[in-house]
């Protein structure tokens, strides 16, 4: 019989890096797997280096000639959706099935006991899935006190107001952060830009998709439209802080930003 394998899969978030370094001694012979779409911030890199120096072991990269723009050339120029999320399909769950292949095998996935959403449950047998955080009842301020202990801390994206990671174009983002995008990386607003205009090559049914539903990029980066997002972000911020949590108080963290809703990719998110 083959040996049963310990894997968990990082996002380069908060939580999957919390979850690694809290089974790191409870579990040495973990393997980390990191699903790399090419389109991931800088910061994102760094975050997932500094993490690998503290776990003393390296975190695999999959996906190392089929990045996101391959799989959009052959979804001809369709960008997904939560409707069609051929990019976590693709990039994230083919990915991991194919590198365990039929290796019996314990995954371990960041949820919290305070989140709701479900987590990725494979149909193929010799995959068994575990959530230690929920099992241990470990919740949000758990996750920032690991973290922190660890020395790793928050990655620097939060710094700018992103909080969530994966692709920089990620359709989950809250438009909040698509303007925080267009303020810190202009550059990379602009290829999101390019790839939701350059779909709308291939529809021939009128029913196009932009990344922030109903709105284009280009209309949401006119300065009128970006100060009401602003305005309305900051007067949502205001009733929050009527009643902040210990956690927030004690780390500077939005936490009505955290994402522990039921929405994300089911292994990018974690």
């Amino acid at each position: 019989m083959k040996e049963t394998r310990h894997i968990l899969s990082l996002s380069g978030g908060k939580d999957s890096a919390a979850l690694a370094i809290y089974m790191r001694d409870r579990v040495p012979e973990m393997e980390y797997i990191f699903h790399d779409t090419f389109k991931e911030l800088d910061e994102t890199y760094e975050y997932l280096d500094r993490l690998e120096a503290i776990l003393g072991k390296p975190i695999l990269k999959s996906n190392p000639d089929r990045g996101f723009d391959h799989w959009l050339k052959v979804y001809r120029g369709m960008i997904p959706s939560n409707m069609r999320r051929w990019c976590t399909k693709n990039l994230k769950l083919k990915p991991f099935e194919k590198w365990i292949g039929d290796d019996p095998v314990v995954n371990y996935i960041g949820l919290r006991a305070d989140e709701s959403r479900s987590g990725y449950i494979s149909a193929k047998p010799n995959i068994t899935t575990v959530y230690p955080f929920r099992e241990d009842g470990l919740v949000y301020e758990d996750v920032i006190r690991i973290l922190e202990e660890s020395g790793l801390g928050l990655p620097k994206y939060t710094d700018w107001g992103r909080t969530r990671s994966g692709c920089f174009f990620c359709f989950y983002q809250q438009k909040i952060e698509w303007v925080r995008l267009k303020q810190t990386y202009p550059d990379l607003f602009e290829q999101a830009k390019a790839y939701e205009f350059d779909q709308l090559k291939y529809n021939k049914d009128g029913n196009a998709f932009y990344w922030c539903g109903d709105e284009t990029l280009e209309e949401l980066e006119q300065p009128e439209r970006m100060a009401e997002i602003e305005r309305q972000w900051e007067e949502k911020k205001a009733k929050k802080r009527k009643s902040p949590k210990l956690v927030q108080i004690l780390t500077d963290v939005e936490f009505e930003d955290d994402p522990g809703r039921e929405d994300g990719c089911l292994i990018c998110q974690l």
